[in-house]
């Protein structure tokens, strides 16, 4: 099982996250990204939106993956979130999302932006992990999961 807890901090995990579109939920992840990572919420929020214009990053499955590169950053950091109820997203599959990993790259971070969102795809791909983390009932058990252990609570 792969360990992410380089990626993501257990402060950066959201158990029933509420929000009731895309355009909201972008808005409370950058603002969860200022207060656990010490990052400006507005520069989130305006690369998340331009990242998006390029095409959906809800892959399918009720998944997303939205990313995006801040000046600043000192290395590829991640941000994840159960939401309480899925949203539309425009995803790939047309189904509305209930998982989503934020991550967010230095600016001159290229090939090691590139391996962390393959990374993240290739865990949120695997149906059994994707059921974990949709059983499991908070934040604590969410991370576990991420960083190599297994949940007590986790379906």
């Amino acid at each position: 099982m792969d360990d992410f807890s380089d990626l993501l901090p257990p402060q950066a995990v959201f158990h029933d996250l509420a929000a009731s579109s895309k355009k909201a939920l972008f808005q409370t992840l950058s603002g969860l990204a200022e207060r656990q990572l010490g990052l400006q919420a507005r520069e989130v929020a305006k690369r998340l939106a331009d990242r998006e214009k390029l095409g959906s990053t809800g892959f399918g499955g009720g998944v997303a993956i939205p990313h995006g590169k801040i000046d600043g950053l000192g290395r590829v950091v991640g941000l994840f979130a159960k939401l309480a109820q899925p949203i539309e997203f425009a995803a790939i599959d047309g189904l509305p999302v209930d998982l989503v990993f934020l991550l967010l790259s230095p600016t001159d971070a290229g090939v090691e932006h590139l391996k962390a969102l393959a990374r993240v795809s290739r865990r949120l791909r695997d149906r059994g992990f994707v059921a974990k983390l949709r059983g499991a009932g908070s934040a604590d058990a969410l991370y576990a999961l991420f960083a190599g252990g297994e949940s007590r609570d986790a379906a």
